[in-house]
Order: structure tokens, then C-alpha cells, then sequence
């Protein structure tokens, strides 16, 4: 059999020969837009929102040049007498609530005489500038000295002589020269400022103080196990007895698995409460795998909503009910939008899908300060309409290639679709599930930085205090300021005092 393609010449081919054209064509155009994807991904903003202009310049390239550009433009303001230039766009701002000391310049008392009669001259005025001083860390050795007491008169009596000792707090670590302080600090610069444990032993070293990572990490996991598992488990009982919950899940690698033989792929999964929660909660929890069975263990006992991005782990689990992540079918059409030509974008069946969800999120924020009754109620009446033109619409669109950047949206979008309606059932629930993304992006950075853990219980003291330091953060605290208030107060609570004095919404002055 043969097929003719008739162009600016007619060539006759056989129907192999056809096939074998089509097959390139079509691993052609997956190519482009692999590659459109991945100038995306490499020079682009991460997300769907257009990226930040100034005057319709990106700041993708040459950020410093054109906000120094910015900054040099100016206003003119008249005013009574002369006209003085304002600057606008990007200036400098000393921040508020920043500790103040005043440093008086004068002059001496020869200075302050009169060149002309001698006579001593008066304040008529002052000049004041202010500076913002960055000073660095300062690293000293506290000697605690607890004194004991006797009765001298006793003991000359021969009496029974009494002695008092002075109390003593117990340390973070015993028989360590570890300082809360210390340890608070450390923790928040690897897992807040990302810093690795090399890097910070070379910092110390420059300070001329030898402290090993390895007796750094002994610290962390040591101080994690003490106190802040305990804490943990806590937070995790609080977490399960909420109504609406969003997890996700990134990869981790660990050197010296011991549930493997060689280093592989390992997985840290977080798990948070909702926007509805009195009290935010965010747990990271390390598994050596993505099996189903992660989720089911971690979730026993919760009964509610969970959000998620799609991943079938979290189905099937008693007294779970999963709303689906339109973030994830938004950016799907994001992609088979850029992967076209400039000129083919408008009316494209890729932005069409796309306009869909913007629709969608339109209402969203229109509803945003709503009660959750009334969230309902316009959601009902607003989004469902939409969403049931969206699903029939996509239904429509059978002959696209599977294999392709539309053809992959349209297909999670029939294949979720349960899932995506979902979030119209209840006011609490939201559109997508980047509450949960938020969240566990902080652990991504820090990973690009550290790269790996070395053994599970590295891993597993950094998922807990990961866990701690991201729950504060939520709850409006500052997580050397906690970190220290736990390692100074766990281990000196008294008896018969509720541990529960350690939640960040407990913590005196927060």
C-alpha cells in the first residue's frame, strides 16, 4: 500500500516509510517542547503567576543594573520657595523595632571656644545620621559557678552541720559543654539559613574555636531525641485529630541507609494542617521509601479531608477523603501553552484549558475573607457551573497526543477529576494543595545545600527538627528564640507540669 504527500513536489512512499515519518515527527515535537520546558524551568519563574516587572523590564537578567536604574529615577515635587526631587521605586529603609544606641560626637573643650573673643560657644543645633551595624556572631565560654553552704556554728558544736546547695539547672546534654544557646544556634543555621555543618565548622575555626561536625550532628541528634521527639509526638497527636490536613512528599538521599545496601532514594513526607486550623502544624516524616503504607502508618486514627497533589498513596486509607490539587492541572496547561509558538498561543485549545483555571481561581479570591458557610454557598454557585463546563469540555478532546504536553493535561484532568471537584463540598477546603508545597520548599533549599544525610537517624532527627522549626515559624515565632526556650525549659520542667508549656502557642511573651 502507498500514500502520496504532495507538497511544492508529489513523492510517492510506501505506507512503512509513512509511519516511520510520523514516528519522527512525533518524537520531534516531544523533543521541542522538552526543551521549551526546560528554558522554562532553567531562565523563568517557578511558578504560574507572571514573573515581577518594573516598568514592563524583567528581573530575571541583570537584577542589580535595573533596580540601581530604578532607583536613580526621580519625581518632582514643588513646594513653597524651591522644588526638591523625591525618589521613587526602591530605596533604602532602616527596619523598625531594631535596637538603638547613640554614639555623641563633639567637639573638645579648646574646640568649643570662640576663635574670634575666647568666649565658650552654645548649642544651636545637632546633625544626626544613622547606620545599620551587622555584628557577627560572638562565641564565648560561660563558667557557671554554683556555690554549697555550711553552718560553721554547727560544725563547732559537733552538731549535725546542714549543708545547701546552690540548685543547678540541668544542661541540655549531660556531660556535655553544649549550652542551649549553643545548640539553638547551630540548628538554626543549617536548618534555617541552610548552612551545612562544614560550613559552620570552618566559620568556628576561623573564630579559632575547634568544634568537629561530627560532634555538631551528635549534638542535633542527641538534643532532637531528648526533647523535641517527645514534642513531636505531641504536635503529631493534635495534628490527627484535625479536620482538614495537606501532605506532600521529596526526595531524600541517604549515605548509609540500613534498609538498603547501597545508597539510594529515600523520602521525607510532610504532613500540615489547614488554613482552618486554630493552631498550625507542620511534621516532617522520614521513610526509606514512597510505599502507601508511609501515609497509612503516619495518618492511623485521622478521620477528614486531605489534600494532595495526586499521588495514589494516600487513597484507600479508612476515613480519608482526598481533595485534589488544581495548582497541579493549571500548571499542566501552563506547560502546553509555553511549549507553543508565541503567534499559536491565543485561542489554543492549551489556553483555553488554562483560562478554565484562572476562572477558577478568580473565585477564589474573591471569596478569600468569606466564613466558611458562606465559602460554600458561592463556591456552589459560582465554581460548580464552571468545573462542569471544564470536565465536558475536556471530554470533547480525544484526538490529541497522549503522549504530548495537552494531551497529558487533559488526562490528569479526566483522571482527577473526582478529586478536583472535591473542594466545593466544604467552605473549610481549598483550591490546591501549595499550603502543603509552602511548606516543604524550605527542606528543598536546605537539600541543594547539604545534599544528603549521612544515616536514618541523621535523617530522622533533621525531619523532627525541621518539624518544630517550620511549626513555629508558622505559629509567628522566631526559631533560635524557641529552640533555646525548649532546651533550657524541657529538661527543668517540674513535676507534675504539663510538657504542653513547650507548644508554640504556649510559649510565655510569643
Amino acid at each position: 500500500m502507498k500514500n502520496e504527500v504532495k507538497n511544492s513536489e508529489t513523492v510517492t512512499i510506501t505506507k512503512a516509510e509513512y509511519d516511520s515519518l510520523k514516528q519522527i515527527e512525533s518524537e520531534f515535537n516531544w523533543l521541542k517542547e522538552q526543551l521549551q520546558i526546560i528554558k522554562k524551568k532553567t531562565f523563568g519563574s517557578s511558578s504560574e503567576h507572571t514573573e515581577q516587572l518594573y516598568d514592563g523590564i524583567s528581573l530575571l537578567f541583570n537584577e542589580a543594573e535595573l533596580i540601581e536604574d530604578i532607583e536613580s529615577k526621580t519625581e518632582e515635587i514643588t513646594v513653597e520657595k524651591h522644588t526638591r526631587r523625591k525618589k521613587t521605586g526602591c530605596f533604602e529603609k532602616l527596619p523598625e523595632n531594631v535596637e538603638t544606641y547613640v554614639v555623641e560626637h563633639d567637639l573638645s573643650e579648646e574646640e568649643k571656644k570662640c576663635p574670634e573673643c575666647g568666649e565658650e560657644m552654645e548649642v544651636i543645633g545637632r546633625k544626626v545620621t544613622k547606620h545599620l551595624e551587622m555584628i557577627p556572631a560572638k562565641v564565648v565560654i560561660r563558667e557557671d559557678v554554683y556555690y554549697t553552704y555550711a553552718c560553721k556554728k554547727c560544725h563547732e558544736n559537733e552538731a549535725d552541720t546542714p549543708v545547701v546547695e546552690t540548685p543547678q539547672p540541668n544542661p541540655v546534654i549531660k556531660g556535655s559543654f553544649a549550652s542551649a544557646e549553643a545548640v539553638a544556634h547551630l540548628m538554626t543555621q543549617k536548618f534555617v539559613m541552610h548552612s551545612p555543618l562544614y560550613r559552620q565548622e570552618q566559620e568556628l575555626k576561623q573564630k579559632g574555636i575547634e568544634l568537629s561536625r561530627q560532634t555538631m550532628s551528635n549534638w542535633f541528634i542527641t538534643a532532637s531525641k531528648l526533647w523535641l521527639e517527645p514534642l513531636y509526638d505531641r504536635l503529631k497527636e493534635l495534628l490527627l485529630r484535625e479536620n482538614v490536613l495537606h501532605a506532600d512528599e521529596t526526595t531524600l538521599k541517604v549515605l548509609r541507609p540500613k534498609e538498603k545496601q547501597t545508597p539510594g532514594k529515600s523520602y521525607m513526607w510532610l504532613y500540615r494542617t489547614s488554613g482552618c486550623a486554630e493552631n498550625p502544624i507542620v511534621l516532617y516524616d522520614y521513610q526509606p521509601n514512597r510505599k502507601a503504607e508511609n501515609a497509612k502508618n503516619f495518618l492511623k486514627g485521622f478521620k477528614g479531608w486531605l489534600h494532595t497533589d495526586g499521588y495514589t498513596a494516600y487513597r484507600g486509607i479508612d476515613g480519608v477523603t482526598v481533595v485534589g490539587c488544581w495548582a497541579h492541572a493549571r500548571r499542566k496547561f501552563c506547560e502546553a501553552l509555553e511549549v507553543l509558538k508565541e503567534e499559536q498561543r491565543k485561542g489554543s485549545t492549551a489556553a483555553t484549558g488554562l483560562d478554565y483555571c484562572n476562572k477558577l481561581y478568580a473565585i477564589e479570591r474573591k471569596i478569600k475573607k468569606l466564613s466558611f458557610e458562606n465559602r460554600l454557598k458561592e463556591r456552589q454557585e459560582q465554581a460548580k457551573p464552571l468545573l462542569d463546563a471544564f470536565f465536558a469540555w475536556a471530554k470533547t478532546l480525544d484526538s490529541i497526543a497522549p503522549k504530548s504536553k495537552l494531551g497529558k493535561a487533559i488526562y490528569y484532568l479526566n483522571e482527577e477529576e473526582p478529586y478536583l471537584r472535591r473542594y466545593i463540598e466544604d467552605g473549610r477546603l481549598e483550591i490546591d494543595n501549595n499550603r502543603a508545597e509552602r511548606s516543604i520548599k524550605p527542606f528543598v533549599i536546605g537539600r541543594k545545600n547539604w545534599l544528603f544525610a549521612n544515616t536514618p537517624s541523621g535523617a530522622k532527627a533533621s525531619a523532627t527538627i525541621f518539624s518544630i522549626i517550620e511549626t513555629a515559624k508558622e505559629n509567628g515565632l522566631e526559631p533560635y528564640t524557641y529552640l533555646k526556650y525548649i532546651f533550657t525549659k524541657a529538661p527543668n520542667l517540674n513535676p507534675g507540669e504539663s510538657p504542653d508549656c513547650l507548644l508554640p502557642w504556649n510559649v510565655p511573651n510569643a
